[in-house]
């Protein structure tokens, strides 16, 4: 018999929200690890709010909002409230009920940017890091570094000149600007839109753009992020930066670095070597001598390292096509840097689903 095309809304719903979520979906084990990290940074959180008052949103859900929107791809705060109106995936995974209303756009802006206060971000890094160590998943000897440009949320006509406009101002909301045989560098001018962001190209081919540098640190057993930090985009950030970042990580042994041709200059390898770090970078075989001579490439592992050290490539592509890091959404390094981090901790979760067995 043919069914009716009738439709009837019901005024309630017996199925509850956790029924409709599949159990073998990766958002289940996701939210497991996600409740364990933020169980352990309650302290933190805490810290961050006054004992009295009038009530905002918990930070605990607020973290897995931005949770969703890193790993779905949401391009907004804005549509990110629209989802959470009528999704119900996201809706089970943040932690509103079927009737719970959802926050307005500017109050959850504004909540969120209380969070950078107590560098959460990190934290949280570093509690899913903490479980994905006690699995195993993490090398603590072979790793490798590298960086990659953040599109800055500036155009090139805010870069104007610190000492007054380098030309008359045309009419309109956006006039026109002719930047033809203008030199413009970071000495002489600034974005009006974000000053921190730099003028900075990737190599001689590429267009310069206004952006700012982010750096990750990748353990090679299962290709993991294990730090990460941006920086300002200059020629010399990349070494600078992988110095920091190798400091941080807790280790007694002598451990591997591997890295692309850029780090292959006689103050890093010294630097490196100074530090009890054996360099496994890719030679430079261009106009001048490479640092890294057979005492390094005689040995088997190099040529894992260079093998492994690719596999960093694909935390920046997740990070650009599903992070939505390619161009950030917000002004000032110290917002990028804690995006791009808690951006590494979704990868990392995502990881975790792929490399930890489902229960059985």
């Amino acid at each position: 018999m043919r069914g009716q095309d009738a439709r009837q809304e019901a005024m309630f719903s017996y199925v509850r929200l956790e029924e409709r979520v599949p159990a073998e979906h990766p958002l289940r084990r996701i939210l497991k690890w996600t409740d364990e990290a933020l169980l352990n940074l309650k302290p933190k959180l805490d810290a961050l709010y006054a004992p009295t008052g009038r009530e905002s949103i918990p930070p605990e859900r607020l973290l897995r909002a931005l949770l969703v929107q890193v790993l779905f791809s949401v391009r907004s705060e804005r549509q990110l409230m629209e989802q959470l109106n009528y999704n119900l995936l996201f809706r089970w995974f943040v932690g509103l009920g079927m009737d719970d209303g959802v926050w307005d756009v500017t109050v959850f802006t504004k909540n969120r940017e209380r969070l950078l206060d107590g560098e959460i971000a990190q934290a949280f890094f570093d509690q899913v890091l903490r479980q994905a160590r006690s699995a195993g998943l993490l090398s603590s000897e072979h790793f490798t570094v590298d960086g990659t440009l953040i599109e800055a949320w500036a155009g090139h006509k805010s870069f104007k000149r610190k000492d007054g406009p380098s030309e008359p101002p045309g009419q309109g909301k956006n006039p026109d600007a002719n930047f033809r045989k203008e030199k413009r560098s970071n000495e002489t001018h600034q974005s009006t839109t974000d000053p921190e962001a730099r003028l900075y190209r990737k190599s001689d081919g590429a267009p310069a753009q206004l952006c700012y540098l982010g750096h990750a640190l990748m353990e090679n057993r299962n290709g993991m992020a294990v730090r990460g930090r941006v920086s300002e985009a200059n020629g010399k950030a990349e070494r600078s930066e992988a110095v920091r970042l190798l400091e941080a990580v807790p280790t007694k042994r002598r451990i591997t670095l591997g890295g692309d041709k850029n780090y292959d200059t006689r103050d890093f390898v010294d630097t490196l070597r100074s530090l009890e770090v054996t360099p496994h970078v890719a030679q430079y075989t261009g106009q001048r001598r490479s640092a890294i001579d057979e005492r390094t490439t005689r040995h088997p592992g190099y040529a894992v390292s260079q093998i492994k050290r690719k596999r960093i490539e694909e935390i920046f592509g997740w990070l650009k096509t599903v992070g939505g890091l390619r161009k950030t959404r917000h002004r000032g390094r110290a917002k990028v840097d804690w995006m791009f981090v808690f951006a590494l901790a979704a990868y990392n979760l995502r990881r975790m689903v792929k490399l930890i067995p489902a229960p059985a």
